[in-house]
């Protein structure tokens, strides 16, 4: 990492749409042959089985060998609730550092508790290769991503900035659909007003990424819009809509959503970094679902 800005130019993007979990994994590069990040992998899982698969990982994996691309990160935008991360996988097959928001950290005491997870499990991030604060830069290849904090849905979330791209994690969605929930432990309305509010005072121009799509209306799949855009139609943060304005809504929205599906197996294994939780006497890993907990 190093201190230098992000210089206005305009990144390669490429998104992989993964139709199970409505997530959008994106590898950011600077043409054929470079250096190139990838944020927001997926693993497969079947919630009825326990079964995971690789297909929506091995989808980017051939993205980036078919264009000759070095990983140099694998990034997360937070610790989803909705997805497994594939970062292990990933960098097995391809290498490059794990990294995440270092306010990862609260996150992974809040559910170390609720899950009871076992003694030696840390609570300092070292899960991960690298915890990223607000404002630090990384390099990938040429190209240079500046790290900002944008709390709210989560504490730790964090969203990237190369060039002219921002991949925004669920801080925001596409302008039909709004802003993310606030509900889950660490969660935090008046933060995420906060961060859209940060994230949309980006130059007008500024192209903003989404790590999910819930399109109403039969909309196609999108998931590239602009800040200019967001301001004018978002429907939960367009400009004149006021903190007061946006908590309340958010909150009541909240209280009416059902947890995700993969809420309580995706945190277990995204706060390891992607890692299964270690095997148990009989050699099998196992996930814990708390009883009336959440």
């Amino acid at each position: 990492m190093n201190t230098a800005a992000p210089t206005a130019f305009k990144p390669q993007v490429e998104g992989l749409f993964d139709p199970a979990t409505w997530t959008v994994t994106y590898v950011v590069h600077n043409g054929t042959g470079s250096a190139c990040a990838i944020i927001d992998s997926v693993l497969d899982y079947d919630p009825k089985s326990g079964r995971t698969r690789t297909a929506s990982a091995d989808k980017v994996i051939e993205f980036v060998k078919s264009h000759q691309l070095t990983v140099e990160w694998i990034l997360e935008t937070h610790a989803h609730a909705d997805h497994l991360s594939a970062a292990p996988y990933i960098k097995q097959h391809l290498g490059g550092q794990i990294a995440i928001g270092d306010q990862i950290t609260r996150v992974q005491k809040v559910f170390k508790g609720l899950f009871n997870l076992e003694p030696e499990f840390k609570l300092d991030g070292s899960q991960f290769d690298v915890l990223l604060k607000d404002d630090d830069t990384l390099q990938i290849g040429a190209l240079t991503a500046k790290v900002l904090a944008v709390p709210g849905h989560t504490p730790a979330c964090v969203a990237y900035q190369v060039g002219d791209a921002v991949f925004v994690g669920d801080t925001l969605f596409m302008p039909d659909v709004g802003t993310a929930r606030c509900d889950f432990p660490g969660g935090d309305a008046k933060h995420l007003y906060a961060s859209t509010r940060k994230l949309l005072s980006l130059p007008p121009q500024t192209r903003l990424f989404m790590c999910h799509d819930y399109p109403p209306n039969d909309r196609p799949i999108a998931f590239e819009t602009t800040v200019a855009e967001q301001r004018a139609k978002n429907i939960h943060v367009h400009d004149g809509v006021s903190e007061a304005q946006f908590v309340d809504m958010r909150n009541k929205r909240d209280a009416t959503l059902e947890m995700p599906v993969l809420i309580l197996p995706a945190v277990q294994i995204n706060i390891r970094a992607g890692a299964m939780p270690p095997k148990e006497a009989n050699g099998t890993a196992y996930v814990k679902i708390p009883i009336n907990a959440l």
